[in-house]
C-alpha cells in the first residue's frame, strides 16, 4: 500500500493527519500493521489527559507480539476510536481510515513540522 502523501509520519510508524482545527488524528502505518500481523487487541491510555511527545499512549497486541504506541506530538488525547474495542482488525484492514486510533488537541502545533514526510518515511522503511 502507498502511504498517503498528505499525512506526516514518525520513526515509530505512527501517522498523523492534521484536521485543520488544532487537532490531529493518529494511527499506525500500513507498514506497521503488516509487520505486526493480525491485531487482536488495542489499549489506549490517558484519554482526557495531556501527554508529551514521545510518551507512550497505549499498546497494540497482535497474535505474536505487543507493541507500544508513542505520541507523535504533545497534546491532550480528546478521544479514541472505540470501534477498535470490538474490531481491532480495522487497523489491519484500513489503517489510514476506519483503523485510526486517537484524536489529539495540539499543545505545540509547530511540532507537526518536525514529523517525517511520506518520502522521508519511505526511506526509513526501504
Amino acid at each position: 500500500m502507498n502511504h498517503p502523501k498528505e499525512l506526516k509520519y514518525t520513526r515509530e510508524h505512527e501517522w498523523v493527519r492534521d484536521n485543520g482545527d488544532g487537532t490531529v488524528t493518529v494511527g499506525i502505518t500500513d507498514f506497521a500493521q503488516n509487520e505486526l500481523g493480525d491485531i487482536v487487541f488495542v489499549k489506549i491510555d490517558k484519554v482526557g489527559e495531556p501527554v508529551d511527545k514521545d510518551d507512550t499512549f497505549g499498546t497494540v497486541e497482535a497474535v505474536k507480539t505487543v507493541s507500544e504506541l508513542y505520541m507523535p506530538v504533545t497534546g491532550e488525547i480528546l478521544e479514541w476510536n472505540e470501534a477498535l474495542e470490538d474490531e481491532p482488525e480495522l487497523i489491519n484492514e484500513d489503517p489510514y481510515g476506519k483503523g485510526w486510533m486517537i484524536k489529539i488537541k495540539l499543545s505545540e502545533p509547530a511540532q507537526l513540522e518536525e514529523l517525517l514526510t511520506v518520502d522521508d518515511y519511505n526511506e526509513i522503511i526501504a
